[in-house]
């Protein structure tokens, strides 16, 4: 009696169901995604862009990889949020560069989510490969920003550009590769930035002269052992590097942060590097970056670390 009633029970529940009207083909799947984005992206974000930048899929989705690399550009962008928002509140209007923008990732993104709404504020991508450049030309008019510029300058041809105003607000460089983060240093020091925001990457020119040098390091001192070996050689290259930096920074008179990023399951090119225009500029940083190229027989690259 009771397993009859369950049957019946079971037959009344498949009949309802194939009464209840469905959906067009692909609905459920498009809910899904809306739903799914709808916890990821910020209101407004541009879904083009996003696709264009292949952060999102061609029908728009995230999948894992693009998922990281959001998560990755949203963390830069809450650092980079608060001094848009004070330069705007101070000044009433904003130039951002971004140098060696590559596909303008960076740029594109800042402008989206905080520039875009407005009538103020103008972002400039520099960089010098000229496929690139035009591909960033054509995507800004085709999405409508309208207060983006693409320049195919060296960074010398930059300082001195008619295009460029001589004082700009911030300077971004996000995976600059090797000496192209000190070419963002040299840019925004000459255009008197107010704020410089670094994620430096493949620091390659300090371990190659640590290389060149060796021999010689290691008959000199025994701190050489610290780069002995290739690996060590890399890695301490790189850390000198930022070192360095800092204190170029900190002798042009600039305060500074210096954090992760992001995890280091996400990126191994992870530190940040913050700079804040005080004018108060550090007594002895300059003095201390000789004596490490010095100590380190890297005074072939002094004219790189100390101007």
């Amino acid at each position: 009696m009771n397993r009859e009633s369950g049957q019946a029970k079971e037959r009344k529940r498949s009949l309802e169901k194939d009464r209840k009207p469905r959906g067009t083909p692909g609905t459920a799947k498009k809910a899904d995604a809306a739903t799914q984005l709808a916890g990821e992206l910020r209101p407004g974000q541009s879904i083009d862009l996003l696709k264009a930048l292949h952060i999102l899929t061609r029908d728009g989705k995230l999948n894992q990889d693009s998922r990281r690399k959001l998560k990755q550009v949203y963390h830069l962008c809450n650092f980079i949020e608060p001094l848009i928002r004070e330069r705007l509140e101070a000044t009433g209007d904003l130039t951002l560069v971004d140098h060696g923008a590559g596909k303008s990732y960076l740029g594109f993104i800042l402008y989206d989510l905080f520039l875009k709404a407005g009538e103020v504020g103008t972002v400039f991508g520099i960089e010098t490969r000229d496929e690139l450049v035009e591909r960033s030309r054509e995507l800004a008019d085709k999405l409508g920003f309208e207060r983006m510029r693409f320049l195919n300058l060296s960074v010398s041809e930059s300082i001195a550009s008619a295009a460029l105003p001589d004082k700009v607000d911030i300077v971004t460089a996000l995976h600059a590769c090797n000496t192209a983060t000190d070419d963002a240093i040299r840019f925004a020091l000459a255009k008197q930035a107010e704020f410089i925001v670094l994620v430096p990457c493949c620091q390659a020119e300090v371990a190659a002269t640590l290389r060149q040098f060796k021999n010689e390091s290691l008959s000199r001192t025994p701190l050489a052992e610290i780069w002995r070996h290739p690996i060590h050689t890399r890695e301490f290259g790189s850390q000198i590097t930022n070192v360095l930096r800092c204190l170029l920074l900190e002798a042009h008179g600039y305060q500074l942060t210096v954090t992760e990023l992001v995890g280091w399951e996400h990126s191994m090119k992870n530190e940040l590097i913050i700079a804040r225009a005080t004018g108060q500029r550090r007594g002895n940083a300059r003095a201390r970056a000789e004596t490490i190229l010095n100590e380190l027989n890297l005074r072939a690259l002094h004219d790189r670390f100390v101007y």
